[in-house]
Order: structure tokens, then C-alpha cells, then sequence
């Protein structure tokens, strides 16, 4: 069976010699320049599911690379340079509800979501240094770990061999990006290492006939850098340690709204690739977090601003190990076991009714520890020359400990005395989950496939313990959350001819006590958990909903266009997601409707003409649905139609100019409504010119 391997480098500031990429088989794919997969060899059983590939060997964010498959989204619509950094997390086939990841997200192997609140720090990943994303649609990833709800991604570091590759770009708003690549081999082994910095003075988010005298730009800077050594061990044993570090701060354009995000994460991990005897790899790794964040309440006029939430300091710490082994068990049977384990812990320390700017009345801590301990099999067999059967099943065993929440006054007549010193009861339980497909190649060119799953995700510390404010509104935490479970089942099928690749997946999927922010009252009043609410505002908790179901059908198309342009290629793709939310109790209101943030719509288009030295052109479109802002389907966010576009020439073999522009019309993006009805957009249009010069 192929799969698709896509090649866009249609959104960066500064691009370089990213080659167009037919579909290949994944043998091919990755043998390909760039394209190195990092850990053991893909596992047979993937011919079963919906995997799409695509080449990160560009300067384009990440999570803006990721926004072009089909069914693939993030919380919100705005990205890492004006998101708030805990609401980007990533989800798959309309099975949102917050602002928590349910894809799981990997980076050579190492679990990437932020271990308090699930979301990802984007601006953490440079992509000149990652060779490719590879995306797995659908549930229940077994050898991958628990959380996998909606897919699995993938990243893959590049292995770059020996060059020094450096880039620049100068954007609208007085907006830098720049990027270091180095490569060297040191002894028997490959020394990598990346940086990548960015600022810009930022845009006013608010949309302009809503604006006041608060309302200004939204700065933001930000800063990675990543080191990594690999080295051979024995013929076929292999060391690979990553150290990675970022730093990101960011404004949401008005006074108190500051955050500052940053982390470091280690990693090292054997792999061992025989081709004769047994297979096997094992992993431990840290992620170190910590996060702040300001709230300020911005008057109806939004003529004025004063402090009303701050969370000064949410650290937070993930530990973590994996294994497998695959033994050798013939020529048409693989077999996967292995286990994982991983332990998250923080907490939130909170100031909040702020009496004037700098003064808060009460402060509040809370948080607690969850730890998962899992272990799966897998096996599949190649049944006939033309099928292949795949199945296996895990089991996890989890814990939520410690949990507390603490509040005591600041100020007089009683500094110091405790109004709230509540912990929480421990808490553990067993879940069991499997998966299982087909793959049958119809004939040399048509691959028919199906799968069914079972998967579930553990509620975040964030969830359970840390409440939260956008504009007026306040959402409380819920200790009492249980954990998510999904069930779903797809059938597909792919065609790969000699000019035109097409894959289709029709799916169908069921999200049982699907973790939401549900409204529960309005302001102006005092809330448990959070406090004070104005009368512009809503009070909502986290809950479990009874479910959301979610079916559909995803259409990846590529086209190779070099019979009519030498170098010239298309790719075009469209998602139709139906999600429906199951509720009762205090969320019967909102029974029937569509989940918050989920639209029904997404689609996108590119063209890409680029010669081997760099010179080329590019043109994306991408269409995004309505969706809603809130649970109740009151807040509607308008649909949204932007065009990319970007030319590149190559001076020489070592120099690239180019010339790139985001949101060429300026079409307005809308990202969030609060409850008074203001607006927030996305990055309007932007201009880039750039620079990248490479050195072998």
C-alpha cells in the first residue's frame, strides 16, 4: 500500500530547495533526501489506517504546516504569535470541546504536550531542523501510549549530515524571523544544532470598528534552540540524545494581558534496527514547564482596563519511559510488545479580586499529580500477497493523587487566614483498549482499507485543577473529571496512478464523557472557583458531557502537472466534519448541538512550481468553516477564505532571495467572541522578504 507524501512549502518566510515529492511507497518515502524516520522501522499494521505525510523542510511554523490535512485543527484558528499559548492544542475529526490536545503528539518518540495542560508550545520547534509530519488519523494508537482520542502525529528530526544553513526574513509590523541550522559529524556519530528566534511589534487583535483606547498591538518574541547527538552503539544499536529549550512571550493587545511561556525537555533513547534477528528500542525523557499569565477586565467602552486574574507561576514537570521489542517471528508476521509509563505534576498559584492593579485580595494554589502505566501488543500478518490483517489491544492503569486546591486572604482585617483548604480524594482505575484493520491491494494501483478502534485520554492537571478567564469570562476546574473514552471505526481507500494520487476515508466516531466548558450561569456575581464574573460574562465549569459523535469523509488529492510545467505540481483537500454533542443534567442545554470550536468545513488547494536550486512560486488557498465559539451555539464564528503565495530565486547555489505574503486580501479571520460580542481575528495580511544562504 502508498501513502501520501506531500511537499508545501507554501507559507514560510524564507524557503529552501524543497523539492516536489510524488507519492511514494513509504519504503521510498523514507529513503528519501530529508525524510528520515528516526525510531524503528513504520510497523506493518499502518497499512490499515489513514496516514498522510508531509515535508517540514521549510521555515513554516509547524502548526500552521499542520492546518493543511484535512480534518486536523487546533483550538483556535490564530497561531502561535497571537494565540494564547494554553489554547493551542491539537485535535482531529471535529473531537474538540477544549483547548486540550486529544492527538497525540510526538517528536522522535518523546511525548510533546505540555504536561499541566495538554496543549503545544509551538514556537518551541524550528522546522528547518525536522524532515517530515506524519499524521494517523483515527483512535486508539496502542504502541504509541494512552491520549491518542483522534490521531497520532509524528515529527522526525532531519539528519543533516555536514552544512551550516542560515535564514532571515524582515515582515510587516517590524516582524524578524531568523534560523540557524548546524551539522557536523563528531567521531562515528551527528551533531545537530538548531535555533530559531522570532518577534514582531504584532497587530491589534480586536476587528476595527470595535476598538477603543485600550486596544493596541499585540507584541510577542520568541526563542528555541535544540541540540542532538546521535551515534552508532554496534552495527545495528543506536544512541540518540536530545536536548531542547524555548522561551515565548506574548500579548494579547491591552493592558494585563501579558504571558510568558518557556521549558526544557531531555530525551534519550536506544534503538536497535536487526534485520535478521530482534528488534527493539527504549526511551525516558523530561519536559520541565513553567507558565504566567495576566487577565485584565476591559470596560464596555474599552476605554479603560484594570487587573483582575493572574496566574504568576504554573510549573509543571513530565517524566517518562517507553520500550518495545519485536521479535523475529517469520517472514509474514510481526509482532509489537512493549509498555510506557508517564507521570505529570504542577501546580497554579493565582492572585485574583484585585482591588486596584497591583493589589490582589486573595490568592489561590492548587494542583496535584496523575501517572499512567501501560503496556500493549500488536501483531500483523500478511495474509495473502495482496492483504494484510492487523490487530492488538493494551491496557493502562492510572492515578490522580495529591490533588488540592488552597486560598487565603492577602490583605487586612484577616492577612493570612485560610477561607478554602480542600484535598482531594486519590483516585485510579484500569482502562482496556484495542484496535484492529485491513489493508487489500485491489489491484497494483487501488488499496482498499478499514479499521475500528478504541482509545482514551486521561483529564490534565489543567483540567482538573486550574480555572480560567477569556475577556469576561471565567471557566472553573472539576477534580471530578473522568477520563475520555472514544470508539469510532473508518473504511477507506487509496489510488496512486502515475500522475494522480486520491485518498478517501469515510469515519465514524463516538467521544463518551468528552471533556467541555460548560456555561453553567451568567455575571455579574461571585463564582466557586473563580471568583468574580461582571455582568458581560459567562460562569462555565468543566464536565463531562454524556458525548460527542462525530462522522464524516476526508479527500487528500496530489497531482503531478510536470507533462504540461517541468517541476510543476497540485494538491487539493477537503474535510466534512458532522460532530453533534449528547448532553444531560447541567449541560442538557446543550444537547443536539455542534461542539464549540468544531467547523463543518475545511479545504484547502496549493500550486507549486520550484526548480532543484530553489527558484520557484507557490500559491495556497484554504477555506475554513463556520464554527461557534461557545457551547450553546450562540457565538458564531464566519467562515474564512485566505490566499498564500510566496516567489523564490536562486542567486546562486548558495543564496536564495525570497518573497512571500500571508493572508494576501486581508481576509478577516475571526479566532473568539466573547460574551458582549467583541471580535478577536487572526493575523491580518503580512509581507515577507528573506534571505537563506546554505554551506555544505
Amino acid at each position: 500500500m502508498k501513502k501520501s507524501i506531500l511537499a508545501w512549502p507554501l507559507v514560510a518566510p524564507v524557503c529552501l530547495l524543497s523539492v516536489p515529492v510524488a507519492a511514494e511507497t513509504v519504503a521510498d518515502a523514507e529513503a528519501a533526501e530529508g525524510i528520515t524516520v528516526t525510531g524503528l522501522p513504520l510497523p506493518d499494521a499502518d497499512d490499515a489506517y489513514s496516514t498522510i505525510e508531509i515535508e517540514l523542510d521549510t521555515d513554516e511554523r509547524i502548526e500552521n504546516a499542520l492546518r493543511t490535512v484535512p480534518g486536523l485543527q487546533q483550538f483556535r484558528r490564530s497561531d502561535a504569535r497571537s494565540a494564547n499559548p494554553t489554547s493551542q492544542g491539537i485535535t482531529i475529526r471535529g473531537l474538540g470541546g477544549n483547548a486540550s490536545s486529544r492527538a497525540v503528539l510526538l517528536l522522535d518518540g518523546v511525548p510533546q504536550a505540555d504536561p499541566f495542560g495538554g496543549w503545544v508550545a509551538w514556537p518551541g520547534y524550528d522546522a528547518l531542523a525536522l524532515s517530515s509530519a506524519r499524521i494517523t488519523r483515527g483512535g486508539g494508537s496502542g504502541s504509541e501510549g494512552s491520549g491518542a482520542i483522534a490521531g497520532t502525529i509524528e515529527l522526525f528530526s532531519k539528519d543533516v549530515g555536514n552544512l551550516i544553513e542560515l535564514g532571515a526574513a524582515y515582515g510587516s509590523r517590524n516582524s524578524v524571523e531568523a534560523d540557524l541550522l548546524f551539522g557536523r559529524e563528531l567521531g562515528q556519530g551527528q551533531l545537530t544544532v538548531s535555533a530559531n528566534y522570532a518577534r514582531g511589534d504584532g497587530f491589534i487583535p480586536i476587528i476595527e470598528s470595535q476598538r477603543g483606547d485600550v486596544d493596541r498591538q499585540a507584541e510577542y518574541e520568541q526563542a528555541g534552540l535544540a541540540v542532538r547527538y546521535v551515534a552508532p552503539l554496534t552495527d545495528n544499536t543506536e544512541l540518540q540524545a536530545n536536548v531542547r529549550a524555548f522561551t515565548d512571550d506574548r500579548e494579547r493587545g491591552f493592558a494585563f494581558s501579558e504571558n510568558h511561556n518557556d521549558g526544557a525537555d531531555a530525551s534519550i533513547r536506544l534503538v536497535n534496527r536487526s534485520d535478521t534477528g530482534w528488534q527493539w528500542s527504549a526511551l525516558g525523557y523530561v519536559q520541565i514547564r513553567n507558565f504566567d499569565v495576566s487577565f485584565g477586565g476591559v470596560a464596555a467602552d474599552r476605554n479603560s482596563v484594570s487587573r483582575v486574574f493572574e496566574q504568576f507561576n504554573v510549573p509543571s514537570t513530565g517524566l517518562g519511559a517507553r520500550f518495545e521489542v519485536r521479535p523475529p517471528v517469520g517472514d509474514n508476521v510481526e509482532l509489537r510488545i512493549g509498555g510506557d509509563w508517564r507521570r505529570t505534576e504542577g501546580e497554579t498559584n493565582e492572585n485574583f479580586f484585585f482591588l486596584d492593579d497591583d493589589t490582589p485580595r486573595r490568592s489561590r494554589n492548587a494542583g496535584g499529580s496523575t501517572a499512567t502505566y501501560g503496556a500493549f501488543l500488536e501483531a500483523s500478518v500478511q495474509a495473502t500477497e495482496a492483504l494484510t490483517l492487523t490487530g492488538g489491544g493494551r491496557i493502562d492503569f492510572w492515578t490522580i493523587d495529591d490533588g488540592f486546591r488552597r486560598e487565603i486572604e492577602l490583605i487586612n482585617p484577616f492577612p493570612g487566614s485560610v477561607r478554602t483548604d480542600a484535598q482531594f480524594d486519590n483516585r485510579d482505575g484500569t482502562e482496556f483498549t484495542a484496535r484492529g484493520g485491513f489493508a487489500f491491494d485491489a489491484t497494483d494501483q487501488l488499496t482498499l482499507r478499514g479499521a475500528a478502534y478504541l482509545g482514551w485520554r486521561l483529564p490534565t492537571l489543567n483540567e482538573l485543577f486550574r480555572p480560567f478567564r477569556v475577556g469576561p469570562d471565567a471557566t472553573a476546574a472539576n477534580e471530578l473529571l473522568e477520563p475520555e473514552r472514544v470508539k469510532g471505526a473508518e473504511l477507506g481507500l487509496d489510488w496512486d496512478g502515475e500522475n494522480v494520487s486520491v485518498g478517501i476515508t469515510v469515519f465514524y466516531n463516538e467521544l463518551d464523557d468528552a471533556v467541555a466548558n460548560v456555561t453553567l450561569d451568567s455575571g455579574p456575581g461571585l463564582f466557586p472557583g473563580v471568583g468574580f464574573v461582571s455582568g458581560a460574562g459567562v460562569f462555565r465549569q468543566r464536565q463531562n458531557l454524556d458525548s460527542i459523535e462525530s462522522k464524516g469523509i476526508e479527500i487528500d488529492t496530489e497531482f503531478d502537472l510536470s507533462s504540461l510545467v517541468e517541476n510543476l505540481s497540485a494538491r487539493a483537500a477537503y474535510s466534512y466534519v458532522d460532530a453533534e454533542v449528547n448532553a444531560s443534567g447541567d449541560a442538557a442545554a446543550v444537547n443536539g448541538l455542534r461542539p464549540a470550536q468544531i467547523p463543518e468545513h475545511n479545504a484547502s488547494a496549493s500550486l507549486l512550481w520550484e526548480q532543484e536550486n530553489g527558484t520557484g512560486a507557490a500559491v495556497s488557498l484554504r477555506y475554513i468553516g463556520n464554527q461557534f465559539e461557545d457551547d450553546q451555539n450562540s457565538r458564531r464564528l464566519d467562515d474564512a477564505f485566505t490566499v498564500d503565495g510566496r516567489l523564490a530565486f536562486a542567486v546562486n547555489d548558495r543564496l536564495l532571495v525570497e518573497g512571500r505574503v500571508e493572508n494576501l486580501f486581508d481576509a478577516r479571520v475571526e479566532t473568539a467572541i466573547s460574551s458582549s460580542n467583541i471580535i478577536e481575528r487572526a493575523f491580518p495580511r503580512t509581507f515577507w522578504i528573506g534571505l537563506r544562504t546554505r554551506i555544505e
